[in-house]
């Protein structure tokens, strides 16, 4: 069994004169990416490979989940992912090491919100339907596959086990 992690990057900032791809966090994004680091290692979600997109504000939301974890995972920058459609996406997740058994993918927007859509049909009807509704920075989408490979994920093989935003957070 898989476990896709699919992490919107953090509330970013945008500076006058600052290219897309360079805009850092904003001081909201600082404080809910630990959170949601935070929330992933208390739940048991232990990412054992991640996959970040190469724009500045994925950077940042990375190296502030990563400690919060509590323990040591891999990561890769993958610049395909940066503002990607879920077909591109999807070949990156295709890509990950295969003995990976949970990937966080840290990217943006609205690929992340219609990949998860695609993905993962099923779950809880409210989840789903909030999933549906609005994918807020450092909102998680957690999905599960019956798939022993991440080069044989497809679409609508999905469970959607949970989402969570940073107003969700206790």
């Amino acid at each position: 069994m898989k476990t896709l992690l699919l992490l919107r990057h953090a509330k970013s900032a945008w500076p006058g004169g600052v290219d897309d791809h360079d805009r850092p966090l904003a001081d909201r994004g600082r404080r809910d990416a630990p959170r949601m680091g935070a929330y992933m290692a208390g739940m048991g979600l232990d990412p054992d490979f991640a996959l970040v997109s190469s724009a500045r504000r994925t950077q940042e939301t990375w190296a502030l989940v990563a400690p919060a974890l509590g323990k040591d995972c891999a990561s890769q920058t993958v610049a395909s992912i940066y503002e990607a459609e879920p077909a591109a996406i999807l070949v990156a997740i295709h890509a990950a090491p295969q003995e990976s058994a949970t990937l966080l993918v840290i990217g943006h927007n609205p690929g992340f919100e219609d990949l998860a859509a695609l993905l993962a049909p099923a779950g809880d009807a409210d989840t789903l339907a909030r999933l549906r509704a609005k994918y807020p920075t450092a909102g998680l989408a957690v999905i599960r596959f019956d798939s022993e490979r991440w080069a044989d994920i497809a679409l609508g093989a999905g469970r959607l086990v949970t989402f969570v935003t940073p107003k969700t957070l206790p």
